[in-house]
């Protein structure tokens, strides 16, 4: 059976994460990986949807940290019963980006996977994610429009504003990104003390990418199908929260890389 193990001659750094007697994980008959992989769903009111996401997550993965955003409905019920050594954490804040740094803080893996909890992220391309990471990247990042990806929920006027924006970050932060706004993506667990996440809605994920540029982690992009939201309404306002990842640009290209890691424990975990 061969591994995932990252090359040690690829970045001796993060193999040296890897515990020499670290126990693999099969993934399939010819694979294996030995680096525990934390799945972190940040959830509002997403009951209907939890079976949907649940179903499609591998069975190889260590543990899911599902961030309950004061749901009304059964949603943490609905977790526990799919999955029920799923870690629960109560959001505080408000705001995608404070449930995702609340979710990142409870995890104890070395490798971190965000996933969306409205069914429109295929579990099963975590394996991709995981496989690129273990072969040399830091950051494998999403991708609706590169070469195999692909999305049934965008709408033309959102099609336009992620490619504006995607192309303003390529030019101003020299990065080489197809897709910009897009919360799928997983890391390993050190990236959290170089990019030092402090925002609190959708605008997350482009500062998250932003700044892994900006501290030189490597990164690979991950081609992605995004499909329809299956039950309830987004909160995403493609006007609202468009300008509020084009403020999020303009203040970085004015900082540089941040060297402390502000405190992520904003939530209760059960």
């Amino acid at each position: 059976m061969s591994s995932f193990l990252r090359p040690a001659e690829t970045d001796q750094k993060s193999a040296a994460r890897i515990p020499a007697q670290a126990q693999y994980r099969p993934v399939s008959s010819h694979l294996a990986i030995a680096p525990p992989v934390s799945v972190v769903i940040p959830a509002m009111n997403e009951a209907e949807n939890l079976p949907y996401v649940f179903k499609t997550l591998p069975d190889w993965i260590h543990e899911v940290v599902l961030v309950d955003g004061n749901s009304t409905d059964d949603t943490v019920q609905v977790a526990r019963d799919l999955w029920p050594d799923v870690t629960v954490v109560k959001q505080r804040g408000k705001g995608k980006g404070d449930a995702l740094i609340s979710g990142f803080a409870a995890c104890t893996g070395e490798i971190i996977v965000m996933i969306d909890a409205d069914g429109s992220a295929d579990g099963g391309e975590i394996v991709s994610y995981v496989s690129a990471l273990v072969g040399g990247a830091d950051f494998a990042k999403g991708s609706r429009f590169a070469n195999g990806g692909g999305t049934d929920d965008m709408t033309p006027i959102r099609k336009l504003g992620n490619r504006v924006l995607t192309t303003l970050v390529n030019t101003k932060f020299g990065a080489r990104y197809t897709d910009l706004c897009y919360g799928y993506n997983a890391f390993w667990r050190h990236c959290l003390d170089e990019i030092a996440l402090d925002c609190a809605g959708f605008e997350v994920e482009t500062l998250m990418n932003i700044r892994v540029v900006k501290a030189g982690l490597r990164v690979q992009e991950i081609p992605s199908h995004e499909y329809n939201r299956i039950h309830g309404v987004s909160n995403l306002r493609a006007v609202r929260d468009g300008i509020r990842v084009l403020k999020v640009i303009l203040r970085e290209r004015g900082t540089r890389k941040r060297a402390v890691r502000p405190a992520l424990i904003t939530g209760e975990v059960s």
